[in-house]
């Protein structure tokens, strides 16, 4: 029989230290609802399991985590990447992991994912958890390797050393850790906000109803950021 290593602690680190060029506003306060693209993802990782957070901010921070406090109080910490307008995803990652409390695996979320399900991240974590808990396991969907990865804990000092090409896929490739894929039906592992037709879209998915003339309003402020 199997031995599995049950899970003590899981974690998650949300990186939103990006300027939000693309879309042309501030990403991670756009609203979505009664909420706002930033605490939709980091609660998503909560109730999927997650015990903790840390966001990891860059450009306009301190906006970010007053927002971050108010919702979430002492389960989220706020970490920041000083260099986030030069740095690339894999600097917000490990400046991410040195503020990580102790646990054994955290999942990994960027912060302009603010639909993916809870119930993903709980598939993520039981296939994980059968598995042993090593390594890294990746949702997919028709094929594809997704967020949120659930990583082995025990990388993190390897991932913290890690200077090669290729950002973490690189480091898939070349740190011989196991790496397994859990089958989700979650549309929400699609969806990133990069643009603000991806933000109309998420909105529509989320079955809120806009008026033009609010549509119109918020390209028109958007443009002036």
């Amino acid at each position: 029989m199997a031995v599995y290593r049950m899970c003590q602690r899981l974690c998650a680190v949300v990186c939103v230290a990006g300027l939000s060029r693309r879309m042309g506003a501030f990403k991670p306060l756009l609203p979505l609802g009664d909420t706002t693209v930033i605490e939709a993802a980091v609660a998503s990782a909560l109730a999927g399991g997650a015990s903790s957070a840390v966001c990891v901010t860059g450009y306009r921070g301190d906006e970010v985590a007053a927002r971050l406090r108010a919702s979430f109080g002492d389960r989220v910490a706020v970490a920041e990447n000083p260099r986030y307008a030069t740095s690339d995803m894999l600097a917000s990652v490990k400046t991410g992991l040195r503020a990580l409390p102790p646990c054994d695996g955290f999942f990994l979320l960027p912060g302009d994912m603010p639909l993916v399900s809870p119930a993903t991240f709980r598939s993520v974590a039981a296939a994980w958890t059968r598995a042993g808990g090593r390594g890294v396991a990746f949702p997919t969907l028709d094929g594809y390797r997704k967020h949120p990865p659930l990583v082995d804990a025990a990388l993190v000092g390897r991932i913290l050393a890690y200077g090669g090409e290729g950002g973490l896929r690189g480091f898939w490739r070349v740190s011989g850790a196991p790496v397994r894929e859990v089958p989700v039906d979650d549309v929400g592992v699609w969806v990133d906000l990069d643009t603000q037709q991806d933000y109309l879209s998420c909105i529509e998915t989320l079955g809120k109803q806009w008026e033009d003339e609010e549509v119109e309003t918020w390209t028109r402020s958007a443009a002036q950021w």
